[in-house]
């Protein structure tokens, strides 16, 4: 699997409208726009996972800095958290 960020998404765009946006370019696994936790407002960011790092590098190339709903996106390979361990 492989898992790309998804950066200035517009407010209005949800996980279904981030699904298929993305679907085109291969099988889908996990998709979400991040909210606030307080407002359930999207907080301008979201994640789509891939089945295929094939399918994840396509949407890459084909989405990143285009046009999704009147706002130029950026989109590239999720960083991946770091561990929170103890000393």
């Amino acid at each position: 699997m492989s898992k790309i960020y998804i950066g200035n998404l517009p407010w209005s765009t949800g996980n279904n409208e981030l699904a298929d946006a993305f679907s085109k370019h291969g099988q889908i696994v996990d998709h979400i726009v991040m909210t606030d936790r307080e407002t359930g407002r999207s907080r301008g960011f979201g994640f789509v996972t891939f089945s295929a790092e094939e399918e994840a590098q396509a949407a890459i190339a084909a989405m990143n800095e285009s046009d999704l709903d009147g706002r130029r996106i950026t989109v590239n390979i999720a960083n991946p958290r770091p561990t929170q361990g103890r000393w």
